[in-house]
């Protein structure tokens, strides 16, 4: 195995891309990401037979950047479709908009499948564990709404989570 002397540009812990993978080097793999951009369409909220709500909504993520040794600017936009489940999916439908401006995180889920005329496609699209508001051009106001939970012995409890309305600052 070969190891690089300190001062190298290799950091402790990562291998020459050469050598074998030692020990050290196998950290676990996060498939995490966070993206802040606008509801390109109004949430649309679906319940699966076994009653799992299911909403999807547009995601425009933009970019702006000055090149080196340019005075103009360049622009470019992205668009992911985002997919809430549960409880985030109804907070979801019910607290925003198409423009609303929000951050979300969650994982990259690809999926593949063939057209009727033997095309291989793919789409990348994220779901989301969180989605919140962005609060750099808004403001919002948190409040507290009863959801319904299944304890132990499948009877209805009562627990709290949040909900936000969210105001635009003119």
């Amino acid at each position: 195995m070969v190891r690089m002397p300190p001062g190298s540009g290799w950091r402790h812990g990562r291998s020459n891309p050469a050598s074998p993978t030692t020990r050290e080097d196998l950290r676990p793999m996060s498939n995490t990401t966070t993206l802040s951009g606008n509801l390109t369409r109004d949430p649309e909220i679906r319940y699966t037979r076994d009653g799992q709500a299911n909403a999807t909504f547009g995601l425009a993520v933009n970019r702006r950047w000055q090149p080196r040794g340019s005075e103009e600017w360049e622009e470019a936009t992205s668009f992911f479709d985002v997919v809430c489940w549960r409880e985030l999916a109804e907070n979801v439908a019910l607290s925003l908009a198409k423009g609303t401006r929000v951050i979300v995180t969650g994982r990259l889920d690809q999926h593949v499948w063939e057209t009727e005329l033997g095309e291989r496609r793919s789409k990348v699209e994220i779901t989301a564990e969180e989605v919140g508001a962005s609060l750099r051009f808004a403001t919002a106001e948190v409040s507290r709404t009863a959801r319904r939970a299944l304890d132990g012995n499948g009877a209805d409890g009562s627990s709290d989570h949040l909900d936000t309305t969210i105001g635009a600052d003119a």
